[in-house]
């Protein structure tokens, strides 16, 4: 199999600078990373506080930031197998640039609605769809298979650091500038984002890859790659849950900040950038634990063992459980850092070039599908019981989530294998 620039003969150790078409897409993601957190804190903020909005119309909100991944996330795929994987890139930061822009650009004016919050986040995730699915796409071009799991490492745990700047920042920012200057620090993220992905150079053209059937057909070949892989589906089915568990949580933190327990954006910021401290300390030992005890048990054995932890952020309150509740929600996110560094990286290592789009799609459709779904659900919990109800039912729920891997080819996986040639 012939490898990217940068990459190394299996069985060898990779050494060397990471290839310039990968460090600039490495720039381009921690500078859009940094908007994207700070935006992040400030839309829920900008809604509860300035809009007065219900617990419903925030789990409404959250659903909506990720329900282009349900509505097209499958067929984002085999368009992305079939364009420019960087000119998806660079449109969809465009397109996300002028969005955010569009919602301080109307509160200063004195017309923003939630409904225009709704519109705003829904065609935001369209573009993040295409740049998700992209981004994972082009990764094995630009580094190699067998760098797959270093490259994958340095980018999450960038993202961990960039999780505790941003929403330290975006608290700091909404405190004391009000949440629409915050987002406006969102849409500059998406522009100087697509300047620097637009540096990368085009791929050199090559024969059209044939295409077998229309396009229902090759939309269907990246389902069954994904359901039909007996050590992807068990990876699908856990991370598809962690993420709804999650999201039932993440959704009315700060209905419970800034009404509960009344205070402020900037308490929220740090209580989120202690999950960006975890996350980052999981992308950091990710490579170690899975060279230690193999990849398959790297997926489950973090899970069972934080499992307990994440009741503490249920109980959360004032005073001593405050911090209490900071260490479960370390405890999460360490686990979801080494989940998403070994997953990812095993997702990549398992699939033909020609099937990448596709299976990072189907995925996307599946785990960003769950996001949806949990907001949803943690809506209704909370306008139709409590609040308190979606963070419990969300960290019990979550305690479960490494079971599919445990039950599975996956337990015990050593190394990922190659994928077969198509």
């Amino acid at each position: 199999m012939t490898t990217a620039t940068g990459a190394t003969a299996v069985g060898h150790r990779p050494t060397g600078r990471w290839p310039r078409p990968f460090r600039l897409l490495y720039t381009a993601t921690v500078v859009h990373d940094v908007g994207f957190h700070v935006g992040q804190l400030a839309v829920p903020v900008l809604a509860v506080d300035l809009l007065s909005a219900s617990p419903g119309q925030v789990g409404l909100l959250g659903a909506l930031s990720t329900a282009a991944f349900l509505v097209i996330g499958l067929p984002a795929g085999v368009w992305v197998d079939r364009w420019p994987r960087r000119t998806v890139l660079v449109t969809a930061d465009l397109l996300r640039a002028a969005l955010v822009a569009s919602v301080p650009v109307a509160w200063w004016a004195g017309w923003l609605t939630i409904h225009q919050l709704y519109v705003v986040v829904l065609l935001t995730g369209v573009g993040t769809v295409f740049a998700d699915v992209a981004a994972q796409s082009v990764l094995p071009e630009l580094v190699g298979r067998d760098r797959l799991v270093a490259a994958n490492s340095l980018l999450m745990t960038t993202s961990g650091t960039l999780q505790i700047a941003g929403r330290g920042l975006g608290g700091l920012v909404v405190q004391a500038l009000t949440a629409p200057v915050a987002i406006v620090v969102d849409a500059i993220g998406f522009a100087i984002s697509a300047a620097v992905l637009r540096r990368i150079p085009a791929p050199p053209r090559t024969a059209p890859t044939r295409r077998h059937g229309g396009f229902g057909r090759q939309l269907g070949a990246g389902v069954r790659h994904v359901l039909g892989n007996p050590l992807l589906r068990p990876l699908a089915a856990s991370t598809a849950g962690i993420n709804l568990t999650m999201q039932l949580t993440t959704t009315m933190l700060p209905v419970v900040f800034l009404r509960e327990l009344g205070l402020g954006p900037a308490a929220l910021g740090l209580f989120l950038a202690v999950g960006g401290i975890g996350a980052l300390l999981g992308a950091v030992t990710a490579q170690p634990i899975a060279r230690r005890i193999g990849h398959g048990r790297a997926l489950w054995l973090p899970g069972l063992l934080v499992a307990p932890l994440g009741l503490l952020v249920a109980l959360i309150e004032a005073g001593p459980m405050l911090w209490l509740a900071g260490l479960g929600w370390l405890a999460l996110a360490w686990r979801t850092g080494i989940g998403n560094v070994i997953g990812v990286s095993l997702r990549q290592r398992v699939t033909p070039d020609a099937l990448l789009g596709r299976m990072n799609a189907t995925f996307r459709f599946l785990l960003t599908g769950a996001l949806t779904v949990g907001a949803a659900v943690a809506g209704l919990l909370a306008q139709y019981v409590d609040v308190r109800t979606s963070l419990l039912v969300g960290a019990v729920a979550n305690g479960l989530t490494w079971l599919p891997v445990l039950c599975s080819p996956l337990r015990a996986l050593r190394r990922p294998p190659a994928p077969h040639a198509t």
